[in-house]
């Protein structure tokens, strides 16, 4: 016999059963998502690690977890993973480069590319670890141009072992320029590459739209850079620990070599071209 009074209105589960459903829409590339919490609106940037990045129409970027809590078109919506996109043509690196279709790294070279320190070197590695591997070429970090002679001098280069060296602030007149050219007219110059960008630190090699700020603050002469980009831009800068949590914050926003200066992004290919001629 059918129940003309419905179910019993106590039951478990009649909130639910009067609940109206919420989507699910995959965080695609460009989609445009308010955050009910606080009306940040943007275009999906990317997602990863269930971090979805958006960026709004005045090149914001801000992070947010993956799940409920945006709108799309004013409904309320989940957002979820993406499905993986099968490769149409050949895949490409993070630094543009097609990829090599034998995965496997290179036995290394005797040739080498030298940085100033160890940010360089992680920042040369997300962009362009792929393909040295493939072409065996491995990076190693100076701990300052100041060392460049007695690196040299230590391991002398030949035709058969090359050096390629990136150095900040390479500009008329600078240190490092001094230093560039005396190393050029020296014995070695003729198996060794300098190239530098014009920038302080390999910071400032990072597009601050990647970032999330409108672009790298002024540091004041008589102030350590990274203290002071930290400083300027309300991050802590107390300790060493403070200054490696802002280069991994820096480093996260980088995808790829979109995500870096033009001026960075020249020196570099110039280098692997130079120890792999």
């Amino acid at each position: 016999m059918d129940d003309r009074y419905g179910t019993d209105v106590l039951a478990a589960g009649w909130r639910d059963r009067a609940a109206k459903p919420v989507a699910r829409v995959a965080a695609e590339r460009d989609l445009v998502v308010e955050v009910a919490g606080d009306g940040f609106c943007g275009a999906v940037m990317g997602v990863r690690s269930g971090i979805v990045e958006l960026e709004d129409r005045h090149g914001r970027r801000r992070q947010f977890p993956l799940g409920g809590g945006f709108l799309v078109d004013g409904a309320a919506v989940v957002l979820t993973l993406p499905a993986p996109k099968a490769p149409s043509g050949r895949a490409r690196t993070a630094s543009g480069s097609f990829a090599a279709p034998d995965s496997r790294a290179r036995v290394a070279r005797a040739s080498r590319i030298w940085v100033e320190g160890r940010h360089d070197a992680e920042l040369v590695e997300k962009v362009w670890g792929a393909d040295l591997r493939a072409e065996g070429v491995v990076v190693e970090y100076l701990q300052g141009v100041d060392l460049l002679d007695q690196a040299l001098a230590d391991d002398p280069p030949s035709a058969e072992r090359r050096y390629g060296v990136l150095v900040d602030h390479l500009v008329p007149g600078s240190k490092e320029s001094r230093l560039a050219d005396a190393v050029a007219r020296g014995p070695h110059g003729a198996h060794v590459r300098i190239v530098g960008h014009p920038y302080i630190d390999v910071w400032q090699c990072v597009v601050p739209r990647a970032v999330g700020i409108a672009g790298w603050p002024e540091v004041p002469r008589g102030i350590e850079f990274k203290v002071g980009v930290c400083r300027a831009l309300g991050w802590p800068a107390d300790d060493q620990a403070d200054l490696a949590r802002a280069w991994q914050r820096i480093l996260a926003s980088v995808h790829s070599y979109r995500d870096l200066q033009p001026t960075l992004l020249g020196r570099v290919e110039e280098l692997i071209d130079f120890v792999t001629a």
